[in-house]
C-alpha cells in the first residue's frame, strides 16, 4: 500500500482536461495525420538541367546512379571495366553526359 501512495505522489500532476490516457492517444492520432501529409506530398524529380545550357555536361555518381537506375557498386564495376571514365576535379568525382548518353544508347540497343 505505501507503494502505491508513493507511485502516486511521484506523478506529475498534467494540467489538462484529459485523462493521460487518452491525451497520449490523441497525440499519437494527430502524429500519425501529419505523417499521413507528409508522405502524400510528392517530391518533384531532380532537375538536371543548366540554365543557359542545352544539357548539363557534367554529373556526379548520385546523379548517375538516378538516371540509370542503378547502384554505386554498379557504377564503380562499369569503371573498373571500362564501361564508364570518371573525370576527377580537384577531390570531387564526376561523369561526362556524352559518356552516360553513350551507355544509354548502348543500353537500349542491346537489352539484357
Amino acid at each position: 500500500m505505501e507503494d502505491k501512495v508513493k507511485y502516486e505522489s511521484a506523478q506529475t500532476p498534467m494540467l489538462f482536461p484529459y485523462e493521460p490516457l487518452r491525451f497520449w492517444e490523441q497525440i499519437r492520432e494527430i502524429i500519425k495525420e501529419e505523417l499521413s501529409k507528409v508522405s502524400r506530398i510528392a517530391t518533384p524529380p531532380p532537375d538536371y538541367q543548366t540554365p543557359g545550357m542545352t544539357y548539363k555536361p557534367l554529373y556526379k555518381i548520385g546523379e548517375v546512379c538516378q538516371i540509370l537506375q542503378v547502384s554505386r557498386p554498379t557504377i564503380y564495376d562499369w569503371i573498373r571495366h571500362g564501361k564508364l571514365k570518371p573525370y576527377k576535379i580537384r577531390s570531387r568525382v564526376y561523369f561526362l553526359w556524352k559518356d552516360l548518353e553513350e551507355l544509354l544508347q548502348l543500353s537500349s540497343n542491346h537489352p539484357g
